[in-house]
């Protein structure tokens, strides 16, 4: 299902894939299988057979939603993913997604987030230049954990969540989880900024998806972020 979110100067368009829904098939191609680069299948050939599939299930669905929204055939792009420490193109199967069509960069700034078997897709088309997002999804049982605030939430963060329990609580770590995910795929720093020192709590870039929204089940939590900079 997609839809327009207003998140920063322009508005993504929105894909959720419940599960068992994998965007395999490309419909501009004659229902052929969609088949992933090389730097994707060598990734995808390290991962233990659970972890496999659910990373190229994502790959499938976000690599046919950019066709679509190109209108071009799948099997016609290649990828060219980009990272702040690792540079940019075909050999690269991590860091911001990306694609090129006839050796040329697609004009889509791409995020994709997976939670629970379902895939969160997320793309800005024909972006000013520079501008980037980030998406997350998070389904708030995977927040029942013990120390999540600790590692997770700066001081501020923590304060926010006195008085909760149970599923709100759950819930909560969930939106500022999501946010902070939303936020680090935005900027391409990932984890390598830990997430205890980062506040989520009013970025204008960030915005949370409305339950259910984008056809997500309603006890989800997401965001989407934007920059608006450029930078």
């Amino acid at each position: 299902m997609a839809g327009l979110v207003g998140a920063g100067p322009v508005a993504p368009v929105l894909r959720s894939c419940p599960p068992g829904v994998s965007g395999g098939q490309d419909p501009t191609a004659g229902h052929q299988s969609i088949v992933l680069g090389p730097a994707e299948l060598a990734r995808a050939a390290a991962l233990a057979p659970g972890p496999r599939a659910v990373f190229v299930t994502g790959r499938r669905a976000l690599r046919r939603f950019a066709a679509e929204l190109l209108d071009v055939p799948a099997s016609d792009l290649t990828t060219h993913f980009s990272c702040p420490r690792c540079g940019s193109g075909p050999e690269l199967s991590h860091g911001r997604p990306g694609y090129a069509f006839r050796g040329e960069p697609v004009p889509l700034a791409l995020s994709l987030s997976r939670s629970s078997g379902w895939i969160l897709l997320g793309a800005v088309v024909d972006p000013p230049a520079g501008v980037t997002m980030g998406l997350d999804l998070a389904d708030p049982s995977g927040m029942a954990f013990e120390g999540f605030e600790g590692v997770a939430l700066t001081a501020a963060e923590r304060a926010g969540l006195t008085g909760l329990a149970g599923p709100l609580l759950l819930q909560e770590r969930a939106r500022l989880w999501a946010r902070k995910e939303a936020w680090l795929k935005m900027t391409g720093d990932g984890l390598a900024t830990a997430p205890d020192t980062l506040d989520v709590l009013s970025r204008q870039e960030i915005r949370d998806l409305a339950a259910g929204e984008a056809g997500l089940p309603l006890n989800f939590r997401a965001a989407v972020a934007v920059s608006r900079t450029g930078s």
